[in-house]
């Protein structure tokens, strides 16, 4: 099974109309287009019932202690957890492609509370949900796709795995406001084949100057 975009190529930065934050020279980051990439697979295996969409940063800090605090970096060498920016569940196998901007375009305040998507499928919370928990201006559910925001005083470059699985369920047993966590867990033993494309970006100068 193969995934690609037209949006990046694979191990290169992600543009910056599919980020949710983008850089700004006075307040270090601004809320972008927040588009979703175009995707599209090929070779999904016989016997697939659905597919399942993701997306992971596997690159955000296990403590926020530094994050975005002016004269402090994020330092390269703490631990390191997932992030989940998408969640998608129940693509009919028939479905080959997702087009730019159709599952989101644009940062919506408080989140999306119904995403457009694939006709059948559902999308889950993205871990921007309780990122945002404790801002009053921007806390809420947000469900189906929202793009990198990675800390601007961060050391390392971010990366963003596009992970499709096919799977042999008709449906994937989650329910309500389900996360990636929760997906990861329904699918384990039911995955037969996967594919990713991973895109990188940053909000740090010092990581794109020179």
């Amino acid at each position: 099974m193969q995934i690609t975009s037209s949006s990046f190529d694979n191990d290169q930065t992600i543009p910056e109309s599919y980020v949710f934050g983008i850089p700004d020279p006075k307040s270090h980051m601004a809320l972008g287009q927040n588009r979703n990439p175009s995707l599209a697979w090929s070779d999904v295996p016989e016997g697939t019932k659905s597919l399942v969409l993701m997306c992971i940063d596997p690159d955000v800090p296990d403590v926020a202690d530094d994050v975005n605090q002016e004269d402090r970096t994020v330092s390269a060498n703490v631990p390191r957890v997932d992030f989940c920016h998408w969640v998608m569940t129940d693509i009919v196998p028939t479905e080959t492609s997702i087009a730019e901007g159709a599952c989101s375009d644009g940062v919506t305040i408080g989140g999306k509370g119904a995403p457009d998507g694939p006709t059948g499928s559902r999308q889950g919370i993205n871990d921007y949900t309780g990122f945002l928990a404790g801002d009053p201006d921007m806390q809420g559910d947000y469900f189906g796709y929202d793009g990198p925001c990675p800390p601007w005083n961060d050391e390392i470059m971010h990366h963003y795995h596009f992970i499709l699985y096919a799977t042999d369920l008709e449906r994937c047993p989650v329910g309500g406001a389900f996360t990636g966590s929760d997906v990861k867990q329904a699918i384990e033993k039911h995955v037969l084949a996967e594919a990713r494309i991973v895109g990188t970006y940053t909000l740090n100068p010092d990581l794109t100057s020179g």
